[in-house]
C-alpha cells in the first residue's frame, strides 16, 4: 500500500481553471476530490494499479491554513513547499513505506530520495476525473 504524496500548489496550478483569483479555494477544491482516493486502487503510471494507503498533501503560502478533508494529512510548509515536500519524502522513506509523488516540478524531483516514483498532475487529474464519473 501506498502513499501519495501531493505536492498541490503544482497540481493546482497545472490547470487554467482561475485558480490564480483564489489559490486557497482552488486548493480546498483540490483537497477535497483527494480525500476521496485513501484505500483506492488505482491505475497506477506505470499501468499497474496502486492502492492508495494514505494520502498527503503540502500545502504552501495562501493555502496553508485550509481546513484537511477528513481522511486526508496536510504538510503545512511554514517556507518552501518543495522543502518541506522533499522532507516528507526521506521521512517517508526512512520509514519504509512505499510512496508516489505528484509533482510536474523537476528540481523538486532531483531532491527527491533515489528511486522514489513521481507521477505528473495530469496523471492525478485524470484518476480523480474518472472517480468523478464512476471509471476508476
Amino acid at each position: 500500500m501506498t502513499v501519495l504524496l501531493v505536492d498541490a500548489a503544482n497540481v493546482v496550478g497545472s490547470r487554467p481553471d482561475g485558480w490564480w483569483r483564489d489559490r486557497a479555494g482552488a486548493t480546498v477544491r483540490l483537497l477535497g476530490r483527494l480525500a476521496q482516493l485513501p484505500g483506492r486502487r488505482v491505475p497506477a503510471p506505470d499501468g499497474e494499479s496502486v492502492e492508495c494507503a494514505e494520502v498527503v498533501a503540502v500545502v504552501e503560502g495562501r493555502a496553508r491554513d485550509v481546513p484537511a478533508p477528513h481522511g486526508l494529512r496536510l504538510v503545512r510548509a511554514s517556507g518552501s513547499g518543495d522543502d518541506a515536500l522533499a522532507a516528507t519524502a526521506r521521512a517517508l522513506a526512512d520509514e519504509g513505506r512505499p510512496v508516489l509523488v505528484v509533482t510536474a516540478d523537476r528540481g523538486l524531483r532531483e531532491r527527491l530520495p533515489a528511486g522514489t516514483p513521481v507521477a505528473g498532475p495530469g496523471w492525478l487529474l485524470e484518476r480523480l476525473d474518472a472517480l468523478e464519473v464512476g471509471c476508476a
